[in-house]
């Protein structure tokens, strides 16, 4: 199996560095001091999981020099998505099939029209780590991969990917309702990113205080209104374990939007918070709290501007 990741920060630089160490063929395709990084030094990630570090990766800035391959992981940032459409094309063959693994939940619809239904899956993540430097990604906690076909059938190509990522050292699920694991993934972070970037804490911060965490309770509840208001029947249940899931964080976990904020660097914001909005105004229901953290990161969404 060939497999092409676009954009090999924190996700795509720790999945593809996972099956590349597997023995998987792995393509990176990244840009700037990432990618001259990967070609002197290759890729180091640094994990509770063990450390790895992958001396020679074929990384490059032309998807042409690749070509075909079985699968692409695009990885990219969510403000960063349209940029990438052009990479698509070369990675294309008759049976490709790309795998979004943003945050939001726009990509897969944006991908229909980039490269069609036929190549388009579904996907998720659930993985703390960041690009720390050029060629070096920090992991923390979680390592747990989704993907599915988008009409739930089990098909030969993903199951391919299922028997790839085996050898590979972290979690893997095949979905058969993935719109449902990407919707319940974007209201659990939602909260997350948008709580811990907000106050500047980790998320242990925001647990052990009553006012923060019925805040956080009420992002969810509408981030979950807006899910339910789309025809995503996410079960009740998962958003009543939310907290929990929450509580059972290492309590200095920090959201890769607070990461970008600290360095800073560009804020998904927009798609993350901004969306819950965005969704909440065109579907009819209210979204107070994550107006607010929309708002009040909005000065920040673009990073911080450069210095002499």
């Amino acid at each position: 199996m060939r497999i092409a990741v676009v954009g090999s920060g924190g996700v795509g630089g720790y999945f593809g560095g996972r099956l590349a160490d597997a023995g998987v063929d792995v393509s990176f395709i990244d840009r700037g001091a990432h990618l001259g990084a990967l070609r002197s030094q290759g890729l180091r990630i640094l994990s509770p999981r063990g450390d790895l570090h992958l001396r020679r990766v074929n990384a490059t800035d032309d998807p042409a020099s690749i070509g075909p391959v079985d699968v692409v992981l695009f990885a990219v940032k969510l403000y960063d998505i349209e940029a990438s459409l052009e990479h698509l094309p070369p990675l294309i063959g008759p049976t490709t099939v790309v795998i979004p693994l943003q945050n939001g939940v726009d990509t897969v619809d944006i991908l229909f029209r980039a490269v069609g239904r036929k190549h388009t899956a579904g996907g998720t993540v659930y993985l703390n780590a960041v690009k720390a430097e050029p060629g070096l990604i920090r992991h923390t906690a979680q390592d747990h991969l989704v993907f599915g076909e988008l009409d739930g059938t089990r098909s030969a190509r993903l199951e391919r990917l299922v028997e790839a990522c085996r050898g590979a050292g972290f979690k893997t699920t095949l979905s058969d309702n993935v719109l449902i694991d990407i919707w319940t993934k974007f209201v659990g972070l939602t909260v997350f990113s948008g709580m811990t970037a907000l106050t500047r804490c980790p998320i242990g911060i925001i647990v052990s205080d009553p006012d923060l965490l019925a805040m956080a309770h009420e992002a969810s509840r509408e981030a979950l209104a807006v899910a339910r208001a789309k025809g995503v029947r996410i079960p009740q249940e998962i958003f009543d374990g939310g907290e929990q899931q929450f509580r059972n964080l290492t309590p200095q976990t920090k959201s890769s939007m607070l990461e970008d904020l600290e360095r800073g660097r560009k804020l998904e914001v927009a798609w993350l918070s901004g969306a819950v909005v965005r969704l909440g105004r065109e579907l009819g229901i209210e979204t107070p709290v994550h107006r607010f953290i929309a708002n009040a990161l909005k000065p920040h969404a673009r990073g911080a501007p450069a210095t002499k």
